[in-house]
């Protein structure tokens, strides 16, 4: 049990002192803010129709627990899904692993260490959630039990099956980390919203997330106001406008169902059994295989036939000082990784936009293709640090104009040839503001994920923000649309345009300080 709780609490201060936590807490504090809007904000996050509830503790306590329940679950996956290949790396697996702590209480320990981590974030959150009730106090009694309840029934057990889930997919698919990324994508998709009716209520057990019994709680205080039963169609999420036709409503919390209670528990089992399942078949951290290929290449090694060298014979080194031979080898590495049967995914999503109509391959088909690249992305300017040969690439000739601008250019070039069909056509129908837009898009993408790799020196935060940025697109949140998918004025164009160049600056100045420690 020593082992246990030492692998827990080693792993959780490792992780919470990294650059990517800390820059994830800051990014989870911004949110979280705007969660419950300012009583003159002109957006609204949880609404039904033109009705929101007044600012008592209990729409505080529920509004901000259903945002952090769905808020940190699309995120939380992606900050932890690299407990077990951080000890790979690190070589602290082959440790752990030769000590008698078996399978299951190794990877229980992964899942709780990362449960640690969510719930950090998730408490710092209900701390600001309290002060905006007191930021927007509008004369309502303070009452912690409106806050604590929808908190521990809420997001708690939400972030605890995201935790295990997290560990199961790296148990799953090994050596697939661009298969953990999408399908938790799409499973998070699937999950997120599910469709209940109004007669639905013993289906809220199911609901992961915990959400769904709420937003209908709301939606009935509403119709009880109204007198109707009809379907108000309650919205989550941010929505722009119609603030000044708002009107409120009063919102007394959930009188939470034994049933729903016993089903959050039940949910937290199940991930546990889940582990326990699982445990057979994880590989420990075995090196077999690793030794057999070393042990093939040194009889390889013994065979080949040493012959002299000529330094005579020898061709002349020649200097090439252009960047040419550096963008083609970074597109060669774009290319080659991964696995070849993912370009199949990226050749439907090619076609697709080449057939399917503007408006659908802009706003959906695009930002999904270009979300299947996450992992090519991802480390475009931290993979030097990730194989230790940064001392090598900052001390080559000019790397800033030659090996950062390559990054850069060959993953512009990547982003540009998959959007290629939409360019065309949007060319063909004279739609230059979409074909700028996309140009500006590929552009931004590629420079968040090299600014991100360069300030973080890993591709977490990257991996975390471009989920987050698709997830929003796909529904539609006007803010967070980078590619034009929506209707935009020009000044949007140069607004992102701005942030592009803001961001261009930021990594090159950090990247420059980084040149100068070495």
């Amino acid at each position: 049990m020593k082992t246990f709780f030492s692998i827990i609490k080693y792993d959780y201060l490792h992780r919470t002192r990294s650059y990517s936590f800390l820059i994830t807490l800051c990014i989870s504090l911004a949110i979280a803010y705007t969660f419950v809007p300012e009583p003159d904000a002109s957006y609204s996050t949880i609404r039904i129709a033109d009705y929101v509830g007044y600012y008592n503790s209990a729409w505080f306590g529920y509004v901000t627990a259903i945002m952090t329940s769905i808020f940190l679950s699309l995120v939380g996956f992606y900050l932890v899904n690299s407990a077990i290949k951080t000890d790979t790396v690190t070589r602290i697996g082959q440790i752990t692993a030769s000590t008698r702590i078996t399978n299951f209480r190794y990877l229980l320990s992964k899942a709780l260490s990362n449960f640690l981590l969510l719930v950090t974030i998730v408490v710092i959150v209900f701390l600001m959630s309290i002060l905006l009730f007191f930021l927007y106090n509008d004369g309502y009694s303070f009452d912690i039990s409106q806050f604590i309840i929808p908190y521990l029934i809420i997001p708690i057990p939400a972030i605890f099956c995201i935790s295990i889930l997290a560990v199961v997919f790296e148990v799953v698919f090994t050596k697939y980390t661009v298969i953990q990324n999408i399908g938790f994508f799409f499973l998070f998709s699937y999950l997120a919203f599910p469709s209940l009716s109004e007669n639905s209520s013993n289906m809220y057990e199911f609901d992961l997330f915990g959400t769904q019994i709420v937003m209908h709680q709301m939606e009935e205080s509403v119709r009880n106001l109204l007198e109707t039963g009809d379907d108000k169609g309650l919205t989550i999420g941010y929505v722009l406008g119609n603030t000044g036709e708002t009107k409120n409503f009063k919102f007394e919390g959930v009188n939470f169902p034994i049933s729903f209670i016993i089903s959050r528990i039940l949910w937290c089992v199940s991930g546990c059994l889940l582990l326990l399942l699982l445990s057979p078949i994880f590989h420990r951290f075995d090196i077999k295989q690793l030794v057999k290929k070393k042990q093939l290449f040194s009889s390889e090694k013994q065979k080949t036939t040493v012959h002299e060298i000529e330094l005579s014979k020898l061709k002349k080194s020649t200097h090439n000082y252009g960047i040419y031979s550096l963008v083609k080898t970074e597109l060669l590495l774009f290319i080659r990784k991964g696995k070849r049967w993912l370009w199949i995914l990226n050749c439907i999503g090619f076609i697709l936009l080449a057939v399917l109509p503007i408006s659908i391959a802009h706003t959906i088909v695009l930002p999904i293709l270009w979300f299947l690249q996450v992992h090519r992305l991802s480390d475009i300017s931290s993979k030097e640090i990730y194989h230790d040969v940064q001392y090598f690439a900052f001390t080559s000739y000019k790397p800033l104009r030659r090996l950062l601008l390559s990054q850069l250019l060959a993953g512009i070039v990547i982003m540009l040839i998959l959007a290629l069909p939409l360019l065309i056509k949007s060319v063909f129908v004279m739609d230059i503001q979409s074909f700028i837009h996309i140009i500006v898009g590929a552009i931004f993408i590629v420079l968040l994920a090299i600014t991100s790799g360069i300030v973080t020196k890993g591709k977490k935060l990257f991996e975390i923000v471009f989920f987050m940025i698709t997830y929003g697109n796909l529904n539609k949140i006007p803010f967070l649309d980078y590619f034009g998918g929506l209707q935009h004025s020009s000044s949007y164009v140069l607004t992102l345009t701005l942030l592009t160049i803001i961001m261009a600056g930021i990594g090159v100045g950090m990247r420059i300080q980084q040149i100068k420690n070495q």
